[in-house]
């Protein structure tokens, strides 16, 4: 009798003690997942150099948006692709809610089509193409996409043609917003680090491990390769990276707005899901809608190269590609901050103060351009 007491009160302790054991362990896995990721991406970037300066494979020194004056290879995507994929199949858990076999099909189209990209050019007409077939994979087969517009505009639920145009649209624009941050050391794979570590935090507070998980091990990928792409940068990601970041950034975008939507009469974890979402992902968002309509007023193709991107004219001041990097992901943190603040305003207010911040910031920088270059502090040079 003794013993079957000391044995019961044995297991009460044990259960007692079990959800923090599982806390503990949940946080070593996690970390063992961006470790693990880290140290492949790491690890493949000495022979990709080796490979890149034997075989020429360097930037295109001459481009007038180029930042550096010697050759660096832009081979980098190969890392973080190679560190992402092994330790998803090393790592992540089965789960049929989500078609983990049509991430990777996806991830390996647009890999395939940013590597020939960064070695010998791709026409943009097939960059479209192909990542018109990847987002049509991702959203018709593997059914990633957005279902309601979430009250926003006072629109709800999409019907399925509608949602599936929609989805493919967001997800080709995110794709190409990475490509376009991509001019700066640090830049794209600091956004990308910052994105997704936020994005797997939000997905463990509604315990869907496995959407932390993958966003971990992107987490992971880029932090090791961020270990060569900081100034002075010894290799770029180049399309190969950018696109494959965008890619998981979005994907894990839109599972994140569905997984806390109003449905059925359930009440989401997280309120105003797609704003919060916005502000995760503004660095890139914004860029690219104010560069594409400075573009189009000025009467130019949006898609002609230039050297107006935000983090250009951050530049301008005299910061360095460090200190310029730092700043706008300061910026990304405020807004995320204020997203999560402001949650109960709704999706459409809160959408637009986060715009009228970033546009306060882009007129901020407008000012001390201006100031700098005519050497005066005055209201004038906030219009003209």
């Amino acid at each position: 009798m003794l013993n079957l007491v000391v044995d019961i009160y044995a297991n009460a302790l044990m259960l007692n003690y079990m959800p923090e054991f599982l806390n503990h362990y949940q946080v070593i896995y996690y970390i063992c997942i961006i470790g693990f990721a880290a140290l492949l991406s790491m690890s493949a970037i000495p022979s990709i150099l080796h490979v890149a300066r034997a075989r020429h494979l360097y930037d295109d020194i001459g481009h007038f948006r180029k930042q550096h004056d010697h050759g660096i290879p832009r081979l980098g995507g190969v890392a973080i692709f190679a560190g992402f994929t092994i330790t998803s199949l090393a790592f992540s858990m089965i789960d049929k809610t989500f078609p983990i076999g049509y991430l990777l099909t996806a991830s390996i189209i647009l890999f395939a089509m940013g590597l020939k990209d960064d070695l010998s050019g791709v026409n943009s007409s097939t960059k479209f193409l192909i990542q018109f077939v990847v987002a049509l994979i991702l959203v018709v087969l593997g059914d990633i996409r957005l279902t309601s517009m979430y009250g926003i505009l006072g629109i709800y639920e999409l019907p399925f043609v509608v949602s599936c145009i929609l989805s493919i649209i967001v997800i080709i624009m995110i794709i190409n917003s990475f490509n376009l941050i991509d001019g700066i050391d640090g830049l794209a794979a600091v956004t990308g680090i910052l994105a997704n570590a936020i994005f797997a935090a939000l997905f463990i507070y509604i315990h869907q491990y496995e959407l932390a998980i993958i966003s971990l091990i992107l987490v992971g990928s880029v932090i090791g390769f961020l270990r060569y792409n900081l100034t002075p940068a010894k290799i770029f990601m180049g399309d190969t990276g950018s696109l494959f970041i965008g890619l998981i950034s979005v994907i894990m975008a839109i599972k994140f707005i569905e997984l806390n939507k109003f449905a059925n009469g359930s009440t989401p974890q997280i309120y105003a899901a797609p704003a919060l979402t916005v502000a995760i992902l503004i660095g890139p968002i914004f860029d690219t809608i104010r560069v594409f309509f400075i573009r189009i007023i000025n009467g130019i193709s949006p898609f002609t190269a230039d050297r107006n991107h935000i983090h250009h004219r951050v530049l301008r001041l005299g910061y360095t590609h460090l200190q310029t990097t730092l700043i706008l992901a300061a910026l990304n943190i405020v807004l995320v901050a204020v997203a999560m603040v402001l949650s109960d305003i709704g999706n459409f207010a809160l959408i637009a103060v986060i715009f009228i911040i970033s546009m306060l910031f882009n007129w901020g920088i407008t000012f001390m351009i201006r100031s700098k270059e005519r050497e005066s502090m005055a209201l004038r040079n906030l219009i003209a």
